[in-house]
């Protein structure tokens, strides 16, 4: 189901769009060492696929939680004898970089340096921050965003129509049930073909041989938004929570509560921070009661 060209691919028109940089490269074939970062579900594995295949090269796959420094070498030897032997560059897909050591990184930057092999990073964190220095200064940064409603519509439309896809299950979607699959996936649009997978695969044929899927359905599917919240987002967000009872601003606290809430943060934690920050409140007050009091006695 991913697309094999650029004209499949949705979203990322600040990078993709006609005459942007990115796609500039893709289509002169010329694309260097790269690292995508951006939410999931936004192109970032696609993306490289397509590149690879546009480029005629040779493409490798590596998950930086699963591989070490051996698997890293046998990727420069192959592709070392590859460009020898063929003139053919490699191009290798590390996914979740930002989970790499230094060690691990620092193994790559002879054959990044030779132009060998091709270095495509994809991470949902911020590389400056996530990745090692020298890996960094050797590539070129693109960052993916969360896919538009509409361009998640296409994909779903597409994934109905292709042969490849669900074609053979005939799907019949209502526009209620297309737009709750776009907009409540968040972005995501492999959350969003998930679900529709999963309303095909449990939604019974009716008489016409159709499978017909409905808001309904589209909501058991997909059960609630995939709010992407990582371990220093969650922090972020509850720092802002409590900043925001402590400016007694309650439009903001409502609003990082219910997004904590709705990511699958446990109420009682929200409960037990507002219970702490009344308690400094009160503690606050009966401290500037006592003050005015000893001044007043003083006088």
């Amino acid at each position: 189901m991913r697309p094999k060209t650029l004209n499949d691919f949705v979203g990322q028109q600040h990078i993709l769009g006609q005459g942007k940089l990115l796609r500039r490269l893709i289509e002169s074939k010329r694309v260097p060492s790269v690292i995508f970062y951006g939410p999931p579900g936004t192109g970032k594995t696609t993306l490289a696929g397509i590149i690879a295949e546009s480029a005629d090269a040779r493409f490798v796959k590596l998950n930086a939680v699963s591989s070490g420094v051996a698997d890293v070498k046998t990727v420069i030897e192959e592709a070392k004898k590859n460009f020898e032997m063929y003139g053919k560059r490699t191009y290798l897909l590390l996914d979740e970089a930002h989970r790499w050591s230094k060690t691990q990184s620092d193994s790559l930057l002879g054959v990044l340096e030779s132009g060998e092999l091709v270095l495509i990073a994809a991470t949902t964190a911020v590389p400056m921050y996530s990745m090692t220095r020298a890996i960094v200064s050797r590539c070129s940064l693109f960052e993916f965003k969360s896919i538009e409603v509409e361009d998640i519509k296409k994909a779903l439309q597409r994934a109905i129509k292709a042969e490849n896809g669900l074609k053979h299950f005939n799907i019949k979607i209502d526009g209620d049930a297309l737009n709750y699959f776009a907009t409540a996936c968040n972005g995501d649009v492999r959350s969003a073909l998930n679900g529709l997978e999963v309303g095909a695969l449990t939604t019974n044929v009716n008489s016409n041989g159709e499978t017909v899927i409905t808001k309904e359905i589209a909501v058991e599917c997909l059960q609630k938004k995939a709010l992407s919240l990582d371990e220093d987002v969650f922090y972020h967000i509850l720092s802002a929570f409590c900043k925001s009872l402590r400016g007694s601003d309650a439009t903001a606290a409502l609003y990082y509560a219910n997004r904590l809430i709705e990511a699958g943060c446990e109420p009682q934690l929200l409960a037990r921070r507002t219970i702490c920050h009344a308690s400094e409140a009160v503690f606050q007050f009966v401290q500037t009661i006592n003050h005015q009091n000893n001044a007043q006695n003083t006088a």
